[in-house]
């Protein structure tokens, strides 16, 4: 799996170059829509945005994450390394789940999902974008925290769902969980946790379960949930 950077506009960009960077991207951000997404928002927007919004807290259509038996997805490796600056476009927990990993300039590793909360459109990373680079959607302009995944301009009603990272002590990165949008990494574990390993849950000291922090046994992949070597 190969690990793309992105690389800022040299001095000699002018407006041109904006203008056929900005299709490039909107070009990227179509290729990586499958036509089911294109059937959702053609469905959505067919019976209205609101209706669609309820939809999905109904349930009723896909939520990044969700897995079909409720149980919490299994660790996936995604990168055997993930340099500062650099980012990396991967799915998890499902095929269908489209995802983006970045190493920030300081070495914070976060993990989204790259699917926009306005009309499924896919997420791009732009490091040459704001102070510290940007989760930014083509189709209508959607910018979302490098940070916190949380919606900073356009039209998306919410922020990016998270996807839990963890890293090895060989520098291989794993994806161990996910959140749904709003949702912090602790809580999108423990909900995950609870219904699925609930000794697991307790072990790691989830609310509710009278448990202690405690680092998940050796056989799982070793990490806090924010990516920092334990």
């Amino acid at each position: 799996m190969s690990v793309t950077e992105q690389q800022p506009p040299g001095p000699d960009h002018g407006p041109g170059s904006d203008s056929r960077e900005a299709l490039h991207d909107r070009i990227a951000a179509d290729s990586l829509t499958t036509r089911r997404d294109y059937l959702r928002i053609v469905a959505t927007v067919s019976g209205g945005l609101a209706v669609g919004g309820l939809a999905v807290a109904g349930g009723i259509l896909h939520r990044h994450g969700d897995t079909d038996d409720g149980k919490a997805p299994a660790p996936k490796q995604i990168a055997s390394r993930l340099l500062p600056g650099e980012s990396l476009a991967f799915r998890y927990p499902g095929d269908e789940d489209r995802a983006v990993a970045v190493r920030m300039d300081d070495g914070t590793l976060v993990g989204y999902s790259a699917v926009c909360t306005h009309l499924a459109c896919a997420v791009l990373w732009r490091k040459d974008r704001g102070t510290e680079g940007e989760l930014h959607c083509p189709c209508h302009e959607g910018v979302f925290d490098a940070r916190t995944g949380e919606v900073t301009a356009g039209p998306p009603p919410r922020g990016l769902p998270k996807v839990a990272l963890t890293e090895l002590d060989d520098g291989s990165i794993w994806a161990v969980g996910t959140t749904r949008s709003g949702e912090s990494i602790e809580e999108g574990l423990c909900r995950q946790l609870g219904g699925d390993r609930p000794d697991l849950a307790e072990r790691i000291g989830c609310p509710g379960t009278g448990g202690g922090a405690e680092a998940p046994p050796a056989s799982a992949p070793s990490g806090d949930a924010t990516g920092r070597r334990s």
